[in-house]
């Protein structure tokens, strides 16, 4: 079995629905996973987030109005698909009259996971409408996690044994990536762009021939070209440079996709859903980087923490396990460190808004100057004469490095 991720850019109009029916056709025996469609993770965030009635109604006539846009496209209006959304949103609306009554995290989990069930429902439906007897699965009885909601952890022994049992007989069939389900029957979510996750687990407990996620690029890329204008696909390479490219932040491939797939051995494949046919990328055991150029990553949003004890005394490894600790409980992602006899610097993503807290903590025993709204750049396999060329473009705050990775923080 192979299985095929498309993400919500694949899926952001009836054409792009279109295009997936045709691709996923041709085969007999696969598993299909989609996201939200579009930017619909976004809008059912505002909707979770909206401070009134009036914001929330608001929010929640965007998404209806979005789907069934698509729809209205793809279907005549007497469609039984039409009534299947309509039980969509009222579920959602019954939702919202909670929004005051019970803990964010849950809300959110319970709330964004529509945006999953309902391009998959609309996508299997087309599936079927094309003559292409395809399943549809719910992901929340497949995937078995804690209730660490908005990014629980896998079961993966009862996840395994769930997945197996309901694809025995083989043949096409279609779930969600990003959501799953507690013990307890209630909705968890794998953490923000965790679709691609999703696949690597249906991959992994499937034994499947290859996993290949679809996307609107035409594979991997060294550089993002959004931010950067000049960018090389890059065909094949390994797990190991994948795993190394996703932790230093590389949007491409969903950090914890990765390892899954190289634990079982299956073959990972980047292809564009708008050229079908090319090549794409290929990451699998043992491949070496071709081609072999400087691959840069950026994050934005950056916070730089400079930490110095209050009595002028050194940073010792007592203050660094207590600002470790500090910083795990306030979920703060850690992504360069740099630390001196009087300074201990550190650059974090502050993705829950947890900074404030971290520094009210803190401050009580350190000194603490935070810097926000930076950018970090990772180079790897970086050539020193385009170093010393890239190094001119920025005001440089800190920077890092080693034979193989060459990191800066910069302002702006």
């Amino acid at each position: 079995m192979r299985v095929y991720k498309f993400g919500g850019a694949s899926i952001a109009d009836a054409a792009g629905i279109k295009r997936l029916g045709a691709i996923a056709g041709k085969e007999k025996n696969l598993f299909v996973i989609v996201s939200a469609m579009g930017k619909m993770t976004n809008a059912f965030e505002q909707l979770v987030q909206a401070k009134d009635q009036a914001g929330r109604t608001q929010a929640l006539e965007f998404i209806k109005e979005y789907h069934l846009n698509i729809v209205s496209e793809l279907f005549e209006q007497e469609d039984e698909i039409f009534p299947k959304l309509q039980s969509f949103f009222e579920q959602i609306e019954q939702l919202t009259s909670q929004f005051a009554e019970v803990n964010y995290d849950f809300l959110y989990d319970q709330v964004v996971s529509f945006g999953e069930l309902i391009s998959s429902t609309i996508v299997n439906h087309y599936l079927q409408s094309s003559g292409v007897q395809s399943q549809w699965l719910d992901a929340r009885k497949l995937v078995r996690t804690d209730e660490s909601y908005r990014e629980a952890l896998v079961n993966w022994q009862k996840t395994e044994e769930n997945i197996q049992n309901s694809c025995k007989q083989g043949g096409v069939f279609l779930s969600q990536g990003f959501i799953a389900g507690s013990e307890n029957g209630l909705t968890t979510t794998l953490g923000r762009e965790g679709s691609d996750y999703s696949a690597a687990i249906m991959a992994y407990a499937l034994g499947a021939e290859s996993l290949t996620i679809w996307k609107d690029v035409e594979g991997v890329l060294n550089a993002d070209p959004r931010y950067f204008q000049k960018t090389e696909l890059l065909r094949e390479l390994s797990y190991g440079e994948a795993i190394e490219m996703a932790f230093y932040g590389a949007s491409v491939i969903h950090p914890k996709t990765l390892k899954p797939l190289e634990n079982a051995e299956i073959p990972l494949r980047v292809k564009s859903f708008l050229n079908p046919e090319a090549s794409g990328t290929t990451i699998a055991k043992n491949l070496a980087l071709n081609p072999f150029v400087p691959c840069y990553i950026l994050k934005r949003e950056q916070v730089l923490i400079s930490i110095s004890a209050r009595d002028f005394s050194f940073i010792v490894e007592q203050n660094i396990t207590s600002i470790f600790q500090a910083l795990s409980e306030f979920k703060l992602k850690v992504n360069l460190i740099q630390n001196s006899a009087l300074e201990f610097v550190v650059c974090v993503t502050d993705k829950y808004g947890t900074i404030e807290g971290f520094k009210q903590k803190m401050q009580e025993e350190f000194v603490l100057k935070i810097t926000r709204d930076l950018r970090m750049y990772t180079i790897r396999h970086f050539d020193l004469q385009g170093l010393s060329e890239f190094e001119n473009e920025f005001d440089i705050l800190l920077k890092q490095r080693n034979n193989e990775v060459y990191q800066l923080v910069v302002s702006g």
